[in-house]
């Protein structure tokens, strides 16, 4: 049996062991074969596959959202314009969630620029006491 072991196929996708370790537990990859002295035989397609996994994390998937990924990439029962809705929907979160980090910088930097700074006492900080406050 021929094929790469766990160290060279984390070279050649450049993560970590545990990383791995990680994805093969998760079903993100297959398990592969092993020796008769119990050492993983990893085809050399996993590099690949490793390497979708973690540009998909990069542009903001879940390891759950790459695994349904993944499923339509293996699979011959879907098209472009699946992954086109799924990628149009993830799109759609990562604006909803721009959106609320600009409101969470506007509140920040309006408290900020409230706060009376250095040498006023801490029960008058107006950051401090906005987070007091109940809605």
């Amino acid at each position: 049996m021929k094929g790469l072991t766990i160290s060279q196929v984390a070279k050649g996708a450049n993560v970590n062991i545990e990383t791995i370790r990680y994805y093969e537990k998760l079903g993100l990859i297959s398990e592969p074969p092993r020796t008769d002295a119990g050492y993983r035989q990893f085809p050399s397609e996993v590099i690949q596959r490793i390497k979708f996994i973690k540009r998909a994390q990069e542009l903001g998937f879940t390891l759950s959202e790459v695994s349904k990924l993944l499923v339509v990439s293996d699979g011959r029962d879907f098209d472009c314009y699946d992954i086109q809705q799924f990628a149009s929907n993830k799109l759609e979160e990562i604006e909803q969630k721009m959106r609320d980090l600009e409101k969470i910088k506007s509140i920040l930097q309006s408290l900020s620029n409230k706060c009376p700074g250095q040498g006023s006492p801490i029960n008058k900080c107006p950051i401090l006491e906005e987070f007091k406050e109940e809605e």
